[in-house]
């Protein structure tokens, strides 16, 4: 399912189960020819980026080091942000190419405002900001600030670094916002979507629809900000990265671990592949000026059947939310 490719002559990337969502190519956005075993390299082959300042969050490992070190290898300054700067230094000055690290701890929210101040400090127009970092958990219910903790990390820290952020991206010529959702966003959220009511542990917790409901929060939020950016020099789309072999599940039941050190090479993406869409989003040509859209497998996607991924009076309640969580923390 997370594996399938995305060709023009394939509508149909795949689904789960038959009476559950459908994801098919939507051809009212550029179809390109890239899909799920195109690498991040592949995907930018060609492409000069010298003179864009790009900011990855998460940049360490997988995904992020990965998006890292392709922006950086066609011409990007790369600002890279860690839980630490001893993280980020030692991730940056392991990539060829311009870098800068960055302190970002995003279950901190002063670490997040702190954060945006610095980069303010550089001096330099935001080209590309993608929004990699995030956790996932297979523990108990954890609280931040009194807000429960996949939530607080996946979505709330971004959602404050991305208004934060705001004056930087609008001052480049063309910026591109690229928020890494999952297809679990549609897969393990809370029948509900979001579930207002149990955003602060108030009701039973379920450590996979947490994470489901966090990465469908990154795509509301996307979808919300679109909307808001519309008739700017600014756009927003999500993606899913696919079952990607990083260490994200490195809280996982040492069971689940073991399983997947020894047969996620079978099922899962490398992190080549796996940062294949969240480059090809920010950089490709083609997709200037596309904004609001879900991608997967390098491709703007539909999703069909019972799911909130473009629900947007969920993402306008969403946003209301956020601004009540982070208040004191928007500029």
């Amino acid at each position: 399912m997370y594996g399938a490719t995305a060709v023009a002559a394939v509508p149909l990337l795949g689904g789960c189960g038959e009476d559950g969502p459908v994801v098919r190519i939507d051809d009212s956005y550029p179809v390109g020819r890239f899909g799920a075993v195109s690498t991040a390299e592949e995907v930018t082959l060609g492409l000069d980026l010298t003179g864009k300042t790009a900011m990855v969050t998460g940049c360490n490992s997988g995904l992020g080091l990965e998006t890292m070190r392709v922006l950086a290898l066609r011409g990007a300054h790369v600002i890279g942000t860690g839980r630490t700067l001893e993280k980020a230094t030692k991730a940056c000055s392991g990539v060829p190419g311009s870098t800068t690290p960055v302190v970002l701890e995003l279950s901190s929210l002063q670490s997040v405002v702190d954060c945006a101040e610095t980069v303010a400090e550089l001096g330099l127009p935001i080209d590309i900001l993608v929004c990699n970092a995030g956790i996932n958990t297979f523990g108990e219910l954890e609280l931040i600030n009194g807000i429960e903790k996949i939530f607080a990390v996946n979505y709330l820290g971004h959602f404050v670094l991305v208004n934060r952020l705001m004056p930087l991206l609008k001052r480049a010529q063309a910026a591109r916002i690229v928020n890494v959702g999952s297809r679990s966003g549609y897969v393990q959220a809370p029948a509900v979507g979001i579930d207002f009511d149990n955003l602060r542990g108030e009701g039973v917790f379920d450590s996979q629809e947490a994470y489901g409901r966090s990465k469908l929060a990154n795509a509301l939020f996307s979808l919300e900000l679109a909307a808001r950016l519309e008739g700017s020099n600014v756009t927003s789309n999500v993606i899913h990265p696919g079952l990607v072999k990083t260490n994200i599940a490195r809280t996982a039941p040492l069971v689940i671990r073991k399983g997947f050190d020894l047969f996620g090479g079978l099922i899962a993406k490398t992190p080549q592949e796996g940062a294949a869409t969240q480059v090809y989003v920010a950089t490709n040509p083609a997709l200037e000026g596309v904004s609001g859209a879900y991608f997967e497998d390098c491709n703007a996607v539909t999703v069909s059947g019972d799911n909130h991924i473009f629900d947007k009076p969920m993402a306008e309640r969403l946003w209301a939310t956020g601004e009540e969580m982070a208040q004191g923390y928007l500029a």
